[in-house]
């Protein structure tokens, strides 16, 4: 469909404006401003209209709505002084009222309409785009803002009642909405509303034709069976358009417990959900031609070599995230994952720790939180580098803001763990740990998780639980040489001669050259000298050099 007013030609399928003949380049936000003032051209636009549906629900300046509103008037030769098809409504908003006729696709030349996509003969799917991905609102027929274009899109259906009990319908409907409203705070991904998923409730098992409808790359299916006193949860994640099987899992709870672990449920079941999406992500990014790739599919390249553990790896990600942000200069992600890259060169990797690396990364992560501040990783970003700063009161503050934005996001539990250890609050530090572990199973950086759990018990003289915290961190794939470092240090503590044998070798394999005042300058962020002289006393004990 395109839209046909005075002398100009709108086309949102293909994007395009042309006027008197010939194409009038805008910008993207004014082109989305055009198209929906045009649909709606029935009603008055308030600002709050504008702001969801062009912004995503961001409070952007009056001075930045200004500047749309009149490139967008210039863009097809109206001015505020004319205001021929755009009229200002005083203190209501504005009003398309130019004369419209409305045009399929199928009315262009043979050659223009062989150059549109396949699915764009197609009429577009009528979704709506759930909570703060979308600007915190529900957008039936929205404009997909910009900076959410390259984002996967997610489709939780509701879940299957297999109890034969109609009555339970309540409880399988429910356990859908409360993922739904939980992944809706992944501002990674965008997620369709409740309204337009369950309109498939009942209709059949084709994910792939589902998928095609909702415009999902993936979907979430899942049922509740009731077996007495028993209750079974099932839950699928799919990749719409191969109908690959991401990831399953199965929960069984009895009723008495069911009341009281729902919410423990839903939140595990949308942690596992996101990643499985990230790395599937990850994975389909790698197979785009390298002249294909867009700023956010950049972004997500980056996120790959960033979860590789490797000093080569973390360079190669700067360089994506950076190369990412300068396609979409307000890819807000990209800022944050960038600036938390610099500070772990700096800890885990062979850039030595120096003040002008820190303030860049701080001025990064800044403007990570200035482009989106709902975004709880953004948050979580920003609070490890106030961190590695010793900003302990500032770091926590962010990390507690991070949390209440999205407490479905394990790495946050982890970060509160951490930054509580260093200000020696222990006993409030490890339940956060084994959180973000129960939250997050197999998430790709739960070596992490142990690992800093670990640092964390050798920080309170508990080297029995540092020593087995960091053995099950060494086991994981992909994990960093730090955690060998705790479990020698634990060791070291404990005399344990043969096992710390074996843990030396491992050590010194994967970090040759350690040092204990490699160990010291590393730790550079740790608050409290005492827990540092407790660390590195345990790796002289256990042989390892000054």
């Amino acid at each position: 469909m395109r839209f046909l007013f005075g002398d100009c030609a709108l086309d949102p399928t293909r994007r395009e404006l042309w006027r008197g003949g010939e194409a009038v380049h805008v910008e993207p936000q004014v082109f989305d401003l055009l198209v929906h003032l045009i649909r709606n051209r029935e009603q008055v636009i308030s600002k709050d209209d504008m702001l969801a549906a062009v912004w995503g629900g961001r409070i952007v300046s009056e001075s930045t709505l200004s500047n749309r509103i009149n490139a967008a008037r210039r863009a097809i030769g109206d001015s505020g002084e004319q205001q021929a098809l755009i009229r200002t409504v005083p203190r209501r908003g504005l009003r398309f009222v130019g004369d419209v006729r409305e045009e399929t696709n199928r009315s262009l030349p043979e050659d223009s309409a062989s150059a549109l996509p396949a699915s764009s003969a197609q009429t577009e799917p009528l979704v709506t785009l759930e909570g703060t991905n979308a600007g915190g609102g529900n957008l039936r027929g929205a404009i997909v803002p910009d900076e959410f274009r390259g984002k996967p899109t997610v489709a939780v259906l509701p879940f299957d009642n297999m109890s034969g009990d109609p009555e339970q319908d309540y409880f399988s409907d429910g356990i859908s909405e409360d993922i739904i409203t939980l992944l809706s705070k992944h501002r990674a991904l965008l997620v369709i509303a409740r309204n337009s998923a369950f309109a498939f409730k009942g209709r059949g098992s084709d994910i792939r034709q589902i998928g095609k409808n909702l415009g999902a790359g993936y979907i979430v299916e899942g049922g509740v069976r009731k077996m007495g006193q028993h209750l079974r949860i099932t839950v699928h994640l799919i990749e719409t358009e191969g109908g690959r099987l991401v990831w399953a899992e199965q929960y069984d709870r009895t009723l008495e417990e069911i009341l009281a672990v729902q919410d423990q449920i839903t939140a595990s079941i949308a942690a596992r959900i996101e990643p499985g999406i990230g790395n599937a992500e990850r994975l389909r990014t790698e197979r785009i031609p390298p002249q294909a790739l867009q700023a956010w599919d950049f972004f997500r390249l980056g996120t790959s070599r960033f979860y590789k553990s490797t000093s080569e790896d973390n360079l190669e990600a700067q360089r994506l995230f950076r190369r990412a942000i300068a396609l979409d200069p307000n890819l807000a992600q990209a800022y944050g994952f960038l600036s938390y890259a610099i500070v772990l060169r700096m800890l885990y990797f062979d850039a030595d720790p120096e003040q002008e690396q820190l303030n860049e990364a701080l001025a990064i992560a800044k403007q990570a939180v200035a482009l989106d501040d709902q975004d709880a990783l953004i948050r979580f970003t920003y609070g490890r580098v106030l961190l590695a700063r010793r900003a302990y009161g500032d770091a926590l503050a962010e990390l507690e803001q991070a949390l209440e934005l999205n407490p479905a996001l394990p790495v946050v539990y982890c970060g509160l763990g951490d930054t509580l250890a260093y200000e020696g609050r222990f006993k409030e530090a490890m339940p956060y740990f084994e959180k973000a572990l129960s939250l997050s199973p197999h998430d790709p950086q739960r070596w992490a998780f142990y690992s800093y759990g670990a640092l964390a018990h050798l920080f309170a003289r508990e080297f029995e639980e540092a020593e087995k915290w960091a053995w099950k961190a060494v086991r994981i794939p992909n994990c960093h040489y730090w955690p060998f470092a705790h479990r020698v240090a634990a060791l070291g503590h404990l005399e344990r001669r043969e096992d710390l044998r074996l843990a030396l070798a491992e050590l010194l394999q994967r970090k040759p050259g350690f040092t204990c005042g490699f160990a010291r300058g590393r730790l550079f962020y740790v608050k409290n000298t005492t827990h540092l002289d407790i660390y590195v006393e345990g790796l002289r004990r256990a042989g390892i050099p000054e």
